[in-house]
């Protein structure tokens, strides 16, 4: 009898004890704007269920596009969102109390295409280039790239919206314009439908965060913790990608239904090179946006870049040896 009693107790214990366990776990609701393989790190965290691994049960959501991301993240629907600087720059330039606490793309990892009997980036002067929207990422590292490699794309060049890739394509092929931008895996796409890649935007390494892990002051004052963990498996899935190839390239096919062998390795190339070890979300690739804005805009002109980001928590990771281990150094 004092056998079977003590089974009981034993028994209630643990479903106590499991229960506490699961109503202690933290939640996290984390967004993500864009089949592009700058959001890969957010496809690891959840086909390896990184976060759970840190007690924290995430809600993880495809959202179509940027501004309904943020709107979210204001709102207080999300904790976080994987999204770009310019959301970033545009709210915070409002009033708003986001910031970027990981940087996860620094640069545009973009190529110029253009026709095939184009084969110098001057070639592109008198000629017509198409992006997806005017004002958005695509279409300022298009014309940040442009300044840099002697092309006013003001005065030189006529910038059009076309739509997405394969409109882009299409205006192409039908002469509408001469020349755009387009990220890899779509490349080798461009190439077999006779377009030269002309020019590697990366290579230029314009500052400039194409892609990184923003939320609200408010929010880090009040679940540092939970945020801590976020920035810690946005690491730890970078170095996954960086250092599990094939897995990596798996993700991109399955994501962004891309099949081509040499489309996929190429897009791998370029995104394990972007993503940083050590993924300070430093204002320098802010300043890039702010110094564009700023001849129109007296709020970019004032703004500090330094503002619009807190590295304290990937610093914290820094200091504690951990980003060391993964990488084994």
């Amino acid at each position: 009898m004092l056998r079977k009693l003590l089974l009981a107790l034993t028994v209630v214990i643990s479903l106590v004890t499991t229960a506490t366990l699961g109503s202690a776990q933290e939640k996290l609701r984390l967004a993500w704007a864009g089949f592009s393989p700058t959001n890969s790190p957010i496809w690891v965290i959840e086909n390896r269920k990184l976060l759970q691994k840190q007690a924290v049960e995430p809600e993880i959501i495809s959202i179509g596009n940027s501004p309904t991301v943020l709107q979210a993240l204001l709102a207080g629907e999300i904790d976080a969102a994987s999204i770009s600087v310019t959301t970033l720059t545009s709210s915070r330039l409002q009033g708003a109390d986001t910031v970027m606490i990981v940087g996860v793309v620094p640069t545009f990892v973009d190529h110029i295409v253009s026709l095939s009997s184009i084969t110098k980036v001057e070639q592109l002067k008198g000629t017509t280039g198409g992006v997806n929207r005017l004002g958005t990422t695509s279409d300022l590292g298009l014309r940040l790239a442009l300044k840099k490699l002697g092309v006013d794309p003001e005065k030189d060049v006529k910038i059009i919206p076309t739509g997405g890739t394969a409109e882009r394509f299409a205006a192409l092929s039908k002469g509408l314009t001469q020349f755009t931008i387009i990220p890899e895996p779509f490349l080798t796409q461009a190439e077999k439908l006779g377009f030269r890649n002309l020019f590697n935007i990366s290579d230029l390494k314009i500052p400039f965060w194409w892609n990184g892990i923003l939320t609200r002051e408010s929010i880090v004052k009040a679940k540092r913790p939970l945020m801590l963990k976020l920035a810690r498996v946005m690491i730890e899935a970078m170095h996954i990608i960086k250092t599990e190839k094939e897995y990596a390239k798996s993700l991109f096919k399955k994501n962004l239904g891309v099949s081509d062998p040499e489309g996929l390795e190429r897009a791998y190339k370029d995104y394990a090179n972007a993503f940083p070890e050590v993924p300070y979300p430093t204002p320098d690739g802010v300043k890039t946006l702010l110094d564009d804005l700023a001849p129109k805009n007296p709020k970019a002109a004032a703004a500090d870049a330094k503002a619009f980001v807190d590295m304290s928590l990937v610093g914290e990771l820094d200091k504690s040896g951990f980003i060391k281990q993964l990488y084994r150094r």
